[in-house]
């Protein structure tokens, strides 16, 4: 935590006053972090696998963070996920449940979604946009989410993106 040491994380009321917004999300097995300046431009982003070592695999991402923005700088940060709830109260952050957060960024973001479906770990939710905004979510299993994606894409010695890749090559 000494590489730390030199992060400011500010109050929800300073929110106008960051240098930087730091989104995090963490799931059942990775870790997806952003920041942006802000104007709202994505500043830094990183992917990672955390294998259940969630606080270990957040420091190391906030030491690329500290060594890409310098040693000093100010942000206000929010956490969400299935994993992020006691880890928000490990580093004394706010936690938005996901489907919250991923509601409010496309609403910011894409304002003529009707439909959006977010798939996770272990489950996958889809979440309707009308006058009001509703969200189902499957059981907990890994039929149709991220970890049967991930187990698919080793099968054909890709990743995630390289479905894309093999898609647009077909």
């Amino acid at each position: 935590m000494d590489d730390m040491k030199s992060v400011t994380v500010l109050p929800n009321s300073a929110m106008d006053n960051a240098t930087y917004k730091l989104g995090i999300d963490i799931g059942s097995t990775t870790i997806k972090l952003v920041i942006s300046d802000s104007d709202g431009n994505s500043s830094f982003s990183c992917y990672r696998r955390h294998h259940s070592n969630i606080q270990e695999t957040l420091i190391g991402m906030a030491v690329e963070v500290k060594n890409k923005l310098g040693a000093a700088f100010s942000f206000h940060a929010m956490i969400t996920g299935s994993g992020g709830l006691s880890l928000a109260d490990w580093v004394g952050v706010p936690f938005v449940q996901e489907v919250i957060a991923v509601s409010d960024a496309i609403v910011i973001y894409a304002p003529e979604t009707d439909v959006a479906i977010e798939i996770g770990g272990e489950d996958a939710k889809i979440i309707y946009f009308s006058n009001t905004i509703e969200q189902r979510m499957n059981g907990i299993c890994a039929g149709g989410t991220g970890s049967f994606i991930d187990q698919m894409a080793m099968l054909l010695d890709t990743d995630g993106l390289g479905f894309g890749e093999c898609y647009a090559c077909c």
